[in-house]
């Protein structure tokens, strides 16, 4: 793991992980919502026997999966190389590394939060989290760096 956060550096970088984790977020259900169409014209052409191929249609869908995909990956590369470890798409869940007493653990934010709020060891994940107090520096990214 190569960079390592302050709270104060991981609170600045919130703005722009929103936008990322919603360009991410609006590219998988673009893609899912994609696949789901493709599924549903491979059905037809199967029960009809191959007969009524709509080439236009199958093109179309898969471009737009193919798009969807390549948005997708781009949003999730931009976080990745922020820095970030997202946990849970679906639910913008994001993870800083950070330390705290020289051990390695994670600031733990979610889509929607406006301020980190909680942190976590390694090993317990989304169910350890512990609210953030006066341990990086009095929390909510008021204090100084850690």
């Amino acid at each position: 793991m190569s960079k390592t956060f302050t709270l104060q550096e991981a609170e600045k970088l919130i703005p722009r992980l929103e936008k990322w984790l919603g360009q991410a977020i609006d590219a998988k259900n673009e893609a899912v919502e994609a696949e789901r169409q493709l599924q549903t014209v491979t059905a037809h052409i199967q029960m009809m026997g191959g007969v009524e191929l709509e080439l236009t249609q199958v093109v179309r869908q898969k471009h737009a999966k193919v798009r969807a995909v390549k948005l997708l990956q781009e949003a999730m590369k931009e976080i990745e190389e922020a820095g970030c470890l997202v946990k849970d798409l679906d639910i913008g869940l994001v993870d800083f590394p950070a330390k705290l007493n020289d051990q390695q653990v994670y600031l733990c934010w979610k889509l929607g939060e406006e301020h980190i709020e909680f942190w976590h060891h390694p090993h317990e994940g989304f169910a350890g989290r512990k609210p953030i107090t006066t341990e990086f520096g009095g929390g909510l990214g008021s204090g100084p760096p850690n």
